[in-house]
C-alpha cells in the first residue's frame, strides 16, 4: 500500500519573456518519500520549486496540500503552510548564535523579554535529533558548512513542515558529511517527512532517494520509482538522448619531455594560511588537485592568481620571476580562473551574459581601450555557441541563468582571453550530467591543443579522469604529487588520509 498523497501540482505553467520554462508539469509527493527532481540545467527544476514556496506565481495550474488548494504568496507564506526549504547557500545568519539561527522571528518570551535559557535547551533537544551535539550559544559562523545545514533543516523541522525541500544541499559536504546527512533523511523519513531532494549527484539520489520525477526543457518526461531505472537511463531521460560515457574519456598523454614548463612555484605560501607548496605546471598537461574541504586547494588557486599575494616563495613564467600581487597581474601573464563560488566571486548577476563574457579581456585591455559593442557581440555569439548556453540572446541578465548555464558563461569570460593556464575550482559543481560531460570534454580538448589546466574538485573520481598528475592536499599542505599507476582512486583516499607516501 503506498503512503498517502501530501502534494499534488497539476498542470503547473510558467512563462517568462523569451521562455516557456514550465509546460503544464504534474508533480506528487507522498508522505514518509524521499522524492528527486531530477533534470539538466534550466529543465524546470528550480522554477517548479520557486512557484511551490511562492517565489514566482504560477501561470496556470494547481496546488494541493493535504488535498486542499494553495496558492503561496511568498516563502514565509509557503513557511506558513507548512512547506520549508534548505538551499544550497545555507540561508541564515553567520554571526548569531546557532540557537538564534533555529529560532529566529519565533525566539520564545517570557515577561516580554528573550528567553534565553529556554531557546538554547531546546535548539541542544532539537539538534540531538540528529546526533549533533554543540555548544548552540556560539556563532553559526564558527561550524561547519554541514553542521550549518543540519541546523537549517531542524530549524525547518521545528517550524512542523510538512513538505520538506533540501535544494543541492550536498554540494559542498565531503563523503562523511553526506552520510550524516542522509542518516537524518531517512530518519526524518521514518517519521513521515515528505522529502523534495535535488541533486547532480547520480550515485547519492539512488543512495536515498524512493522516487524520481525527470523534467526536459520545461516539461514532464517521466516518474519512476528507483528500482524502475538505471543510472544510464535516468540520464538519457534527462538529456533526451544517449550520453557519453564519462568513464570512456581518455586523459592526453604527453611525455614530460613533449611539455614546456609554464609555471614554477618554489615554497610558496601565505602567512597564516598555505605554506611550503612546490609545484610545476607544463603546457598540455592537467594537474589536478585533490583534498577534503579545507585542505587548501583554494587557498593555493588564489596564490596562483593573485587574490592570495604570497608571503613566502617565489613564482617563475617562463623562467622568469613574476610577482602576482593582484588578479590582473595573473591576467596579463595568461592566467585565468574560474571560482569556487560563482555567485560571490564570479558573476555579476545584474550585467548581460555578453557583459560578463568580455570582463577578462576589458580588465586586460585597461578602461581607456573600450571593446566595441559588435567585438563584443561577436565573443558572446562565439561561446554561446561554443559552449551551448542556453539564452535567446547575449542581452540576458546572467543573474537569470541556470547554475550550469552560469558556469559556461564564467568559463567563457576566460576562454575568450586565450590564456595559457586555466584554473579551475570545482567547474562541475552543482550542474547536470550532461553539461559536465561537455565541460570535461573541453577540458581535455584545451589541454591537447597545449593549455596548462589546474583542476580542483571534490570529486575523486572526475581528477582521476581528467588529470596527468595529483596534487594531494591535507591540513593545508601538499602531502604528496602522484602520478601514473598511483592515479588511482584508493590511491588518493588513503594518501588524504594520511596512509600513503608522497610521489614526486
Amino acid at each position: 500500500m503506498q503512503n498517502p498523497i501530501i502534494l499534488q501540482m497539476k498542470g503547473i505553467d510558467m512563462q517568462f519573456p523569451g521562455v516557456h520554462a514550465l509546460k503544464e508539469v504534474d508533480f506528487t509527493l507522498r508522505a514518509g518519500e524521499v522524492h528527486t527532481i531530477m533534470g539538466e540545467n534550466g529543465a524546470g527544476k528550480s522554477t517548479l520549486i520557486k512557484c511551490l514556496t511562492g517565489v514566482y506565481q504560477k501561470g496556470k495550474g494547481t496546488i494541493l496540500l493535504d488535498g486542499k488548494e494553495i496558492n503561496p504568496k511568498s516563502t514565509l507564506d509557503a513557511q506558513s503552510l507548512g512547506i520549508s526549504t534548505v538551499y544550497q547557500e545555507v540561508n541564515l545568519c553567520p554571526n548569531l548564535t546557532v540557537a538564534e539561527n533555529c529560532f529566529i522571528g519565533r525566539q520564545p518570551k517570557k515577561a516580554g523579554f528573550i528567553d534565553w535559557k529556554t531557546m538554547n535547551k531546546r535548539t541542544k533537544e532539537l539538534l540531538k535529533r540528529f546526533d549533533i551535539d554543540i555548544d548552540v550559544t556560539k556563532p553559526l559562523s564558527t561550524y561547519t558548512v554541514a553542521i550549518q545545514q543540519m541546523v537549517a533543516i531542524a530549524r525547518a523541522i521545528d517550524i512542523q513542515c510538512k513538505v520538506l525541500i533540501l535544494d543541492e544541499p550536498t554540494s559542498s559536504l565531503d563523503a562523511n558529511e553526506v552520510k550524516q546527512l542522509f542518516k537524518a533523511m531517512r530518519s526524518l523519513k521514518e517519521e513521515g517527512m515528505a522529502i523534495i531532494f535535488i541533486s547532480h549527484f547520480l550515485d547519492q539520489v539512488f543512495e536515498i532517494s524512493d522516487r524520481f520525477t525527470v523534467l526536459r526543457n520545461g516539461e514532464l518526461i517521466g516518474e519512476y520509482l528507483v528500482d524502475e531505472v538505471t543510472q544510464y537511463e535516468l540520464v538519457s531521460k534527462m538529456v533526451g538522448h544517449e550520453i557519453d560515457d564519462l568513464s570512456t574519456l581518455k586523459r592526453v598523454q604527453h611525455t614530460e619531455a613533449e611539455m614546456k614548463e609554464f609555471l614554477k612555484a618554489k615554497q610558496i605560501g601565505v602567512a597564516g594560511s598555505v605554506q611550503d607548496i612546490d609545484l610545476t605546471l607544463r603546457k598540455g598537461e592537467i594537474v589536478g588537485f585533490a583534498g577534503l574541504l579545507g585542505s587548501g586547494r583554494t587557498e593555493t588557486a588564489n596564490m596562483l592568481f593573485g587574490v592570495d599575494p604570497i608571503t613566502k616563495g617565489s613564482i617563475s613564467i617562463n623562467g622568469k620571476k613574476v610577482n602576482l600581487r593582484k588578479p590582473s597581474n595573473a591576467i596579463k601573464h595568461n592566467i585565468a580562473y574560474c571560482p569556487e563560488d560563482r555567485k560571490r566571486d564570479g558573476i555579476i548577476g545584474d550585467l548581460s551574459i555578453r557583459e560578463n563574457i568580455i570582463l577578462a579581456i576589458q580588465a586586460r585591455q585597461g578602461i581607456f581601450k573600450k571593446i566595441s559593442k559588435k567585438k563584443a557581440e561577436e565573443l558572446a555569439q562565439k561561446y554561446i555557441k561554443t559552449l551551448q548556453i542556453a539564452t535567446p540572446d547575449a542581452d540576458k541578465k546572467i543573474g537569470e541563468l541556470s547554475g550550469g548555464n552560469q558556469q559556461k558563461v564564467i568559463l567563457a569570460r576566460w576562454l575568450a582571453t586565450d590564456p595559457d593556464l586555466l584554473i579551475l575550482d570545482e567547474p562541475t559543481r552543482g550542474i547536470d550530467v550532461g553539461a559536465k560531460t561537455e565541460i570535461q570534454k573541453l577540458v581535455l580538448k584545451l589541454c591537447e591543443e597545449g593549455m596548462s589546466i589546474v583542476f580542483i574538485s571534490s570529486e575523486i573520481e572526475e581528477v582521476v579522469r581528467c588529470s596527468n598528475r595529483i596534487v594531494v592536499m591535507r591540513d593545508r599542505k601538499k602531502v604528496a604529487e602522484l602520478k601514473g599507476d598511483d592515479l588511482e582512486h584508493d590511491t588518493i583516499l588513503k594518501t588524504i588520509a594520511g596512509g600513503a607516501k608522497t610521489n614526486e
